[in-house]
């Protein structure tokens, strides 16, 4: 017995899927989110964890300008700094002190200050500038004697930490 086409339990190649009785219209279907849209909220939450962890690990580990010179200065008395020849007269260099960042001035021939080099507006590093210290993100200003505010946001003067010359050294005092 023939049997047509249409009525025929074998699709004919060129039958549209949406004419099958199997495969439900996705755009009438109500049933919730699709399995793509599932596996984009889930990558999207999966990455904003990942981003939040990132910058919480980053908080963390920044230290206070006063915990970084109280860190540094936990380095002990004698520990060399720098090298003296190495400070400018009328500038200053920067050096690590017990994993720390510091600034080290020489204002005047032989006077020498040591500074946490972390910046009392918002944490960022403050480097030797020309003739001042220089807060490179919102552009702090500090002086070489005492490291007092010059201007910019800076509520506070850098944290000091106790140095003297010893021989050609700068030592921690």
């Amino acid at each position: 017995m023939p049997t047509s086409p249409a009525t025929s339990p074998q699709a004919s190649p060129q039958a549209s899927p949406q004419a099958s009785p199997t495969v439900p219209d996705a755009a009438a279907c109500s049933c919730g989110p699709t399995r793509r849209q599932l596996l984009r909220g889930t990558g999207a939450a999966a990455g904003a964890i990942a981003g939040a962890g990132v910058l919480a690990a980053c908080a963390e580990q920044k230290p206070t300008p006063q915990e970084a010179a109280a860190s540094a200065s936990a380095a002990g008395a004698g520990t060399v700094v720098v090298a003296l020849a190495d400070v400018p007269v009328g500038g200053a260099v920067a050096a690590k002190v017990g994993g720390q960042d510091v600034l080290v001035t020489q204002p005047t021939q032989g006077e020498v200050h040591a500074f946490s080099a972390i910046c009392t507006h918002a944490g960022c590093t403050v480097a030797p500038g020309e003739g001042e210290l220089l807060c490179p993100c919102h552009q702090s200003r500090y002086a070489l004697t005492d490291a007092a505010v010059l201007g910019g946001p800076a509520p506070e003067p850098l944290p000091s930490i106790q140095v003297e010359v010893s021989g050609d050294d700068v030592v921690l005092a």
